[in-house]
């Protein structure tokens, strides 16, 4: 393990922890593309993309941790969004992240270019409304809520992203959610989300763990930094941040595949 090697792994998880942080997501959507293409240009060991998946499950798990530390006061995290999205998030995720093991390495990609693909185009929708919603005001159908989860955690614990860039325009769009509430809360259900895609990816020795090892450190520093970021930045500043990352995440992928 070479120093540029270290250098490299760590400076992928601090960038894609800090805008998670900042935006709400575990950072996969960002970092998945990085650890699959960054690494190789510089001459370093490429990872596969079952590595990759399983690095950035058990990286997620401590990013999403660390920016809803940074949100824990404000009334931003609601419990009873978070109980009902993130029970069934994690049983969709922890199903996802075993049955992985048996696709191919493009099955993996082209399921993480759809999902991207959707998250991007919900992104740009219209959200008329939604920050004028005074936080202890916020209601919701949780039972829509809990089935949109579990789907989101199937497909999200196949690619280890557990789910936030999905789970986002979601709470924004369908659920109407108010955006600080929606980052806040969606970084508390994404951290149980990757809960039961680490242990997927862990059972079934998917997960190379020194650099998985500094992808945590990275996070642990550069998440909660994002997320003090975004308590300061303009909802609307935020909201066309996601989109355009998830929108140049969904064609890079697809023009690889094809």
């Amino acid at each position: 393990m070479s120093f540029a090697y270290i250098l490299t792994i760590f400076l992928i998880g601090f960038i894609g922890s800090y805008i998670s942080g900042m935006v709400g997501i575990g950072g996969s959507i960002i970092k998945y593309p990085m650890l699959l293409y960054i690494p190789p240009l510089f001459g370093l060991a490429a990872f596969t993309a079952h590595e990759v998946s399983g690095i950035s499950a058990v990286q997620v798990l401590f990013a999403t941790l660390g920016g809803v530390w940074a949100y824990r006061k404000g009334g931003y995290l609601n419990k009873t969004l978070i109980i009902y999205m993130g029970a069934a998030i994690l049983i969709g995720s922890f199903i996802g992240g075993f049955g992985s093991q048996s696709m191919s390495e493009d099955g993996i990609n082209i399921i993480y270019g759809i999902l991207a693909l959707i998250a991007a185009i919900m992104m740009f929708i219209p959200k008329k409304g939604v920050d004028d919603i005074p936080l202890d005001q916020v209601n919701f159908n949780k039972w829509l809520a809990a089935v949109l989860a579990l789907v989101v955690g199937i497909g999200a614990g196949i690619v280890g992203a557990a789910g936030a860039f999905l789970l986002v325009p979601i709470m924004l769009v369908v659920l109407k959610i108010p955006t600080r509430m929606t980052i806040a809360s969606s970084l508390a259900i994404t951290f149980i989300s990757s809960i039961g895609s680490t242990v997927g990816k862990v059972t079934t020795g998917q997960v190379e763990y020194f650099p998985a090892f500094i992808m945590v450190v990275a996070s642990l520093i550069a998440s909660p930094l994002g997320a003090l970021a975004g308590k300061k930045m303009n909802t609307k500043v935020l909201q066309v941040i996601l989109a355009v990352l998830i929108l140049a995440t969904a064609i890079k992928i697809w023009l690889d595949i094809f």
